[in-house]
């Protein structure tokens, strides 16, 4: 089993970039798009990324704005399942290509579908928020941030 005590709390290290980054987020945030699809494009990459923190915080914030938890259950699946829109799908599979460049980036192909459902200034927009939840896996996964522990009863 991991070590999953915090390496340390980088949050105040550097208070000056934090700040910076809290500034970020909430301007790709209030950009415009879907809360609904903003939830789904953070809970992707946190689960490529393996961040429990962020994946623990983004399916709470998705469920409190009234998210169906069925398509929080099939988010990692979303291809397989018929419960998301063709722009969430267009979304999901650029957070994936944008979230992982080493395995080829943003083909051509993906491009011209996420431009069927997204607009220039849109495409930016949510190439901001899959950046944004990025940086914050990466440092939550490097310093090993734990997520609250709680437990639901079984239904």
């Amino acid at each position: 089993m991991p070590d999953l005590k915090p390496r340390f709390e980088y949050h105040n290290t550097v208070p000056e970039v934090m700040q910076a980054m809290i500034a970020f987020n909430k301007a790709a945030e209030s950009s415009g798009l879907e809360h609904s699809l903003l939830h789904l494009v953070k809970i992707r990459a946190s689960q490529i990324n393996g961040c429990s923190f962020c994946l623990n915080m983004h399916n709470h914030e998705a469920l409190a704005d009234g998210e169906d938890k069925n398509r929080l259950f099939l988010v990692a699946a979303w291809r397989e399942s018929p419960l998301f829109t063709g722009r969430e799908r267009a979304a999901l599979a650029w957070t994936e290509a944008v979230t992982q460049l080493s395995h080829g980036g943003v083909s051509d192909a993906l491009y011209t579908e996420a431009r069927r459902h997204f607009t220039e200034e849109e495409l930016v927009k949510l190439n901001w928020v899959v950046a944004a939840i990025n940086v914050w896996n990466r440092m939550s996964v490097a310093f090993h941030i734990p997520h609250p522990v709680t437990r639901s009863k079984a239904a």
